[in-house]
């Protein structure tokens, strides 16, 4: 079965984004595309963490409503959450209200701080982690990859939690690390240009 399927434009995209207009926007103007912001990269870890037994389109659908109650994902206001917001954030309807990712978030972003001051900021840390060459065609059936499991695994040794190789890798295609949109996909053209004239963070 093709990797890629006609959207209503007529022009093909990854079979995944097409099963509702939420994933297809997500799919055309972010998934995949390079992000250096740091605010960004963390949010995406944590809604990963938040998405573990969940569908992405419940995360996505709520993601506004995440952002509001972890104050933009701004790590450095998170690092000082106290028992009094793990009780705001569990009352909070909009969002997933799991006690365990919650702490895990909190915790995790007392851990990002560490790690920016340590390398000068979380991107330049996380695209030390990108692939040295794309793959010429990719089967969208890949969970993890040799990278993500070194990442994984750093994080882990750091203290961070809910960052395993699995959710790791969905982080590194949906930042940009990896262009793992499907050959003939319409987007993958667009991303490849854009990680070209990219600027890694040193």
């Amino acid at each position: 079965m093709s990797a890629t399927e006609m959207a209503a434009d007529g022009r093909p995209r990854c079979r995944w984004c097409l099963a509702t207009p939420e994933y297809l926007a997500y799919h055309d103007t972010e998934w995949g595309y390079p992000v250096v912001d740091d605010r960004r990269l963390f949010e995406k870890l944590c809604l990963e963490g938040f998405q573990s037994g969940l569908s992405w389109r419940t995360i996505l659908a709520k993601r506004e409503n995440f952002r509001a109650a972890f104050d933009g994902f701004d790590f450095h206001a998170m690092a000082r959450y106290g028992e009094a917001d793990v009780a705001r954030l569990l009352a909070d309807a909009g969002i997933v209200r799991h006690r365990g990712k919650i702490e895990a978030v909190i915790h995790n972003a007392g851990r990002a701080q560490a790690l920016a001051e340590e390398a000068g900021s979380l991107a330049a840390y996380f695209w030390r982690y990108e692939p040295t060459a794309d793959a010429l065609a990719t089967p969208q059936t890949v969970s993890v990859s040799p990278e993500s499991i070194a990442l994984s695994k750093d994080l882990k040794k750091r203290g961070w939690k809910f960052v395993g190789p699995t959710t790791v890798y969905a982080f590194m295609q949906a930042m940009g690390l990896v262009n793992d949109h499907a050959v003939g996909c319409v987007t993958r053209a667009e991303v490849a240009r854009a990680r070209a004239a990219f600027q890694r963070p040193g």
